[in-house]
């Protein structure tokens, strides 16, 4: 496809994992037994959390969305990766790519606002238990998760239509098993300056901005904890806390060390992307559902449940 004296890309080819038949047909499976399980344990939590009137409560509100966007975000990388698996040529068309970059960046950016969220839910709870009814009211709860997603959104739309811009006329390697915006970008002719810069500011804005909140409502719990004396509620609160500072650390940690790191194509970098895109939506569930004994006993609640016969 000719574009004045420029030719256009129509066809990327993906690194990935391994050419080796055998190690493929093994990551396969291990692969979509990650996937499956990923699904099911995001939509086990959206089923329970529905199902067990102990559950409505913000916490939960916010977690059943977390649960949905890992179960979308996994479906973005794990059935193209699956396929690659099973091919010889390792392609991708670019509105492929490029829609699956903007889903990323979309679900990367409302999941950092919604982890913010929860952490601010639990400091209300913590920092002032008497209050924290009126405070995490549902139409506040609805207002943040709303402004959770608009932000996803608005983000992905503005680094979008700048990729958008861009023109590639080969090489057309992305050194990735999925389409990731630093390797891509390293692809683009045009000068990619402004499309860098944006993403960059995203990182510091959106990233340094939640990290900042959710550190903040950290210290004022642990603070609260600290400052009460009895040893029992000092382990409540850390138990409820847990689950989500683990998730956080885990997202933060794996997100920072992949996207901060150069786009090489290394094992290193490709071991990085597989735990932030493949391995984080399946520990999320995992992680809630065995530290927290609210969810054990709802789970427990809801399928000793005797289906109701109708006549």
């Amino acid at each position: 496809m000719e574009v004045g004296n420029k030719t256009t890309v129509t066809t990327f080819f993906l690194l990935g994992l391994s050419n080796d038949p055998q190690l493929q047909a093994l990551l396969f499976v291990l692969f979509l037994g990650i996937y499956l399980l990923t699904l099911m344990g995001n939509l086990t939590m959206l089923l329970v959390i529905r199902a067990d009137s102990h559950l409505h409560t913000p916490m939960y509100f916010f977690l059943s969305h977390l649960s949905f966007l890992d179960a979308f975000y996994s479906s973005i990388i794990v059935p193209k990766l699956l396929e690659n698996l099973l091919s010889k040529w390792k392609t991708i068309s670019p509105l492929e790519c490029f829609t699956q970059i903007s889903l990323v960046i979309f679900s990367g950016a409302t999941e950092a606002c919604l982890l913010s969220v929860m952490a601010y839910d639990r400091f209300q709870a913590v920092c002032h238990p008497l209050l924290y009814v009126v405070a995490m009211n549902r139409k506040v709860c609805t207002g943040l998760v709303g402004a959770s997603w608009a932000i996803g959104l608005g983000t992905d739309l503005v680094n979008s239509i700048l990729l958008g811009q861009q023109h590639f006329c080969g090489p057309n390697l992305v050194r990735s098993f999925a389409c990731e915006l630093p390797p891509v970008l390293l692809l683009a002719c045009s000068d990619p300056y402004i499309s860098v810069a944006s993403i960059l500011t995203t990182m510091v804005v959106l990233g340094l901005g939640t990290l900042v909140l959710l550190l903040g409502s950290y210290t004022r719990i642990i603070m609260t904890a600290l400052g009460i004396n009895s040893a029992m509620g000092r382990r409540k609160i850390f138990s409820t806390c847990s689950s989500h500072f683990l998730v956080v650390t885990i997202f933060y940690g794996s997100g920072v060390f992949r996207y901060m790191s150069p786009a090489s194509g290394s094992a290193l970098e490709q071991v990085l992307s597989v735990q932030y895109s493949v391995v984080t939506p399946l520990l999320n569930p995992l992680i809630y559902s065995l530290k927290n004994a609210e969810v054990k006993a709802a789970l427990r609640r809801v399928l000793a449940r005797k289906p109701r016969l109708t006549v």
